[in-house]
């Protein structure tokens, strides 16, 4: 029983990479559809500009409104669109089926080594995704997100698999649960919001190569996301979501270190960097909260704390040391 339902979870996972690569193109034919397609002047949603807000564009649009692309190119683009996001979902259901046949093959929760935590992990990823797009409609994030999902996924298969084997004794306890989850949400709304940072960024040129030569063509799926101000938004909400739960999962882990070792905080390599990561967090959502932070600096301090949070999880363990060594390969 044991054997099958490893060998189901990893055909799962095999399957969820195609299908998560199928998405990916399917993003990428959007993506292309919309290269000479100009800007829609729906794509600034209300939700997430706020009530009376005006996208730093919308003046810029009046003369290309009424010369838009034919409708049938516009048609094309959002069938791709609908089609990766359709692909992502059933990724995704099957990405769950995976994970929780590997827990009950190994009659333990499915996070006990590199492996286990590179597919719970890219779960929480794409969850989080498909919640923002029923949330936000953040389609626009489909692209990077299912580029990353065939990345981590192709690594784990590929790289770091390890048969299913039982836990060791420093990790039979019900803080297991509880910190990884938390930090395993965390970690996904982090990359979620990261993606959206790097489209801020990105979109937020544009328009200011807009302001600075308003004859430069606005062409292109980036012109057909929202404004920067309303992904700067989206990515703040994001941040201001995962948090919480990141600090929950480094005080769950100090308790957790207390009940295993014999004390909460003993500066161990992981131990540090979720220090840092929370540091450049709290210290990017303070400065939006006080200092009135928008725009490109708030976005590349976010983006600092992203590349911590994946050296904690990518660097520690393939060239740290330290107690948390058995969570490494």
């Amino acid at each position: 029983m044991t054997e099958t339902l490893a060998s189901l979870s990893n055909n799962a996972m095999y399957s969820a990479t195609v299908v998560y690569a199928l998405a990916m193109l399917a993003h990428v034919a959007e993506w292309a559809m919309a290269r000479q397609l100009t800007p829609d002047p729906a794509a600034a949603r209300p939700s997430l500009v706020g009530a009376g807000a005006v996208s730093p564009v919308d003046g810029l649009r009046a003369d290309v409104e009424g010369s838009g692309s034919p409708d049938d190119e516009v048609e094309r683009s959002e069938r791709f669109g609908r089609i990766g996001l359709s692909l992502t979902v059933l990724g995704l259901l099957i990405h769950l089926v995976g994970v929780a046949a590997r827990g009950v093959a190994a009659d333990r929760v499915p996070w006990g080594s590199m492996y286990e935590f590179a597919i719970t992990g890219s779960l929480a990823v794409a969850a989080a995704y498909v919640f923002l797009v029923r949330r936000y409609g953040v389609r626009w994030l489909g692209l990077p997100v299912t580029g990353f999902l065939v990345v981590v996924l192709g690594i784990a298969v590929l790289v770091l698999y390890r048969p299913v084997a039982p836990l060791v004794p420093a990790l039979h306890s019900y803080w297991l649960v509880i910190h990884v989850a938390a930090a395993a949400v965390a970690g996904g709304a982090f990359t979620v919001g990261a993606m959206a940072s790097v489209l801020f960024l990105l979109r937020r040129r544009l328009e200011l190569r807009a302001v600075a030569d308003p004859a430069s063509p606005r062409r292109g799926f980036l012109w057909r996301a929202p404004s920067a101000e309303a992904i700067d938004r989206v990515a703040y909400r994001v941040h201001a979501f995962a948090f919480p739960l990141w600090t929950f999962a480094v005080l769950a882990g100090a308790i957790w270190a207390q009940y295993a070792w014999g004390r909460y905080w003993g500066w161990d390599p992981k131990e540090v960097w979720a220090f840092i990561t929370f540091v450049v967090y709290a210290a990017y959502l303070h400065a939006r909260a006080t200092a009135g932070w928008r725009g490109r600096a708030a976005a590349y301090v976010a983006l600092l704390g992203f590349a911590t949070f994946l050296f904690n999880f990518v660097g520690i363990n393939l060239f740290g040391s330290g107690l948390h060594a058995y969570s490494g390969l």
